[in-house]
């Protein structure tokens, strides 16, 4: 993959055997992932929707949350190869969070600013988590008066940096029932459990899954710049590629490393914690 350089306590661990590597930092300063080095980023960037996070207040004023989005847009712009493609998993749009908000067109405003940055725009899958039961707001119940119209699905852009095929012809390992029923933009599959994941915000492994096989050759690096509970880094350990995950919280960290060893049988034995400069 390149060389990473390392500093003391940012490195969290890394594995040869699977090339799964969790870097401990702050994905907007980190300088431990080369440049024009990632084929794909598959993630899902905090909401602002005052989701209790350990290291990150996600409940910011909506200006400030369009900042924040353009400085990591850019910095992932950068670590793009050529070809490289993102998908991004965000919401529709914004009705919770900061009181006197309203409503906000969450990825109409994504899109534009990724343009701005320089990411092209390919298209987009709709997520429909099949899970209405946890609405609460309705608005003006049984009036015209307010009534709130909220859809239950979440979205996944996708972009590619300069060009959409790619340079090199690699090895796809999706099937041929996987490839018809993927490209067809309407996803349906549950959201994970919260409370069985330990993370406020995780989504399932099955997202990044089909990201990563409709998407990227076997052998590909696939990174993930908001890692969370480590669901990203557990499918690329499963389907053979060079996973990279970020999160600026060690507990977070700690999570994943124990998801990676749990789910996708990370060899506890064969992870080390290095302190020097490392070829990987």
């Amino acid at each position: 993959m390149g060389l990473l350089k390392t500093e003391e306590g940012k490195i969290f661990f890394e594995t040869r055997e699977k090339n799964i590597k969790i870097i401990h930092d702050d994905f907007l300063t980190t300088n431990l992932i080369e440049n024009k080095s990632i084929d794909l980023i598959v993630t899902s960037p905090p909401y602002n929707v005052d989701i209790h996070y350990n290291s990150f207040q996600d409940d910011i004023p909506y200006e400030k949350y369009l900042e924040f989005t353009e400085k990591w847009l850019r910095k992932a712009y950068s670590l793009m190869k050529p070809d490289g493609r993102m998908c991004l998993n965000i919401p529709l749009d914004k009705s919770k969070g900061r009181k006197g908000a309203g409503f906000q067109t969450v990825y109409a405003d994504i899109v534009n600013i990724a343009r701005k940055v320089g990411w092209k725009y390919f298209s987009t899958i709709i997520w429909n988590e099949g899970n209405i039961s946890r609405r609460t707001a309705w608005g003006s119940w049984l009036s015209a008066r307010a009534p709130y119209v909220i859809a239950p699905v979440e979205v996944i852009i996708i972009f590619y940096k300069e060009r959409w095929q790619k340079i090199r012809n690699g090895k796809s390992d999706i099937t041929r029932n996987e490839f018809m029923e993927w490209t067809n933009g309407l996803w349906t599959f549950s959201g994970e459990s919260k409370k069985k994941v330990g993370h406020p915000a995780p989504f399932p492994v099955e997202l990044p899954k089909r990201c990563i096989k409709l998407f990227s050759f076997v052998g590909d690096t696939v990174l993930d710049p908001f890692l969370g509970s480590g669901s990203t880094l557990i499918a690329c350990a499963l389907l053979n590629r060079k996973g990279v995950g970020v999160d600026i919280d060690e507990n977070y960290c700690k999570l994943a490393k124990k998801r990676l060893t749990n789910e996708a049988k990370v060899g506890q034995a064969k992870l080390f914690q290095p302190s020097t400069s490392q070829e990987w």
